[in-house]
């Protein structure tokens, strides 16, 4: 009775559980055995033990970076790491805490690519910097059996002063193109004044019209008073021969 007992005890102490997403490698008395498929598995308590691994794609943080840019600008930079295992068996035996790992190496790259560029360039091309930062990991990372998805720049933190200049330089540029919009704005404003008064000096009556319109205008704001020292008509005009314009005289 004890003997099956403890035969029970020793079967049930063997059995293992692997999930879909993960692979346990198998150790006999520390060397390395096969690695064992998901589903329900069954070791040798004590002689045998197993190492789980997941090879689901994996999230990293960069722990922020203090970085001297090119143009002698410092910053901190973060950022994000995905891997994806693909051997787990050279994940486990070729490395030594294979996370730890990509996190000093992501770090380092992150290091060296921003410290080789100017400020604008990180700002403007975060996304061509992670994939520097990503064949620089991946090197090594290759041969360790992992496959690193993507790096992303999370974050850039500058200092107090810099972001103030930098505030300064958009307002200015800002100021710069309205200027700019302004003066093409008065520019087509007046080509089209040329244009009208072209087009009205070829009409006598278009003049008049123009003239009661601008009156008109005037008495709207119901604070001025106009006064003519000769009535309208005393101005008359008289056609030039030879030519159709018109010319205004006392």
């Amino acid at each position: 009775m004890l003997f099956s007992a403890i035969i029970v005890l020793f079967f049930f102490a063997g059995i293992r559980i692997i999930y879909e997403y993960k692979r346990a490698l198998k150790f006999r008395f520390g060397k390395y055995i096969e690695t064992l498929k998901p589903g329900f598995r069954w070791i040798i308590p004590i002689i045998d033990s197993i190492q789980i691994v997941d090879i689901r794609v994996i999230t990293i943080n960069i722990v922020s970076q203090e970085v001297m840019t090119e143009d002698n600008v410092p910053c901190s930079i973060d950022g994000v790491v995905f891997f994806k295992i693909n051997n787990p068996e050279k994940a486990v035996l070729e490395v030594e805490e294979y996370k730890f790992a990509i996190t000093q190496l992501a770090q380092a790259a992150l290091r060296d690519v921003c410290g080789k560029v100017e400020l604008d360039t990180i700002l403007s091309k975060r996304e061509e910097m992670g994939k520097n930062i990503k064949n620089i990991v991946e090197q090594q990372t290759r041969e360790w059996g992992i496959e690193i998805n993507d790096v992303k720049i999370k974050d850039i933190q500058l200092p107090e002063n810099m972001k103030r200049m930098m505030a300064n330089q958009a307002e200015a540029e800002r100021s710069r193109r309205s200027r700019i919009i302004l003066a093409l704005a008065e520019e087509q404003a007046a080509g089209k004044l040329l244009e009208a008064g072209k087009l009205i000096d070829q009409s006598p009556s278009a003049i008049k019209l123009r003239l009661y319109q601008t009156l008109s205008n005037i008495a709207a704001e119901n604070n001025s008073t106009i006064i003519f020292p000769f009535p309208e008509e005393v101005l008359h005009r008289k056609t030039l021969s030879g030519d159709n314009k018109t010319k205004l005289f006392e």
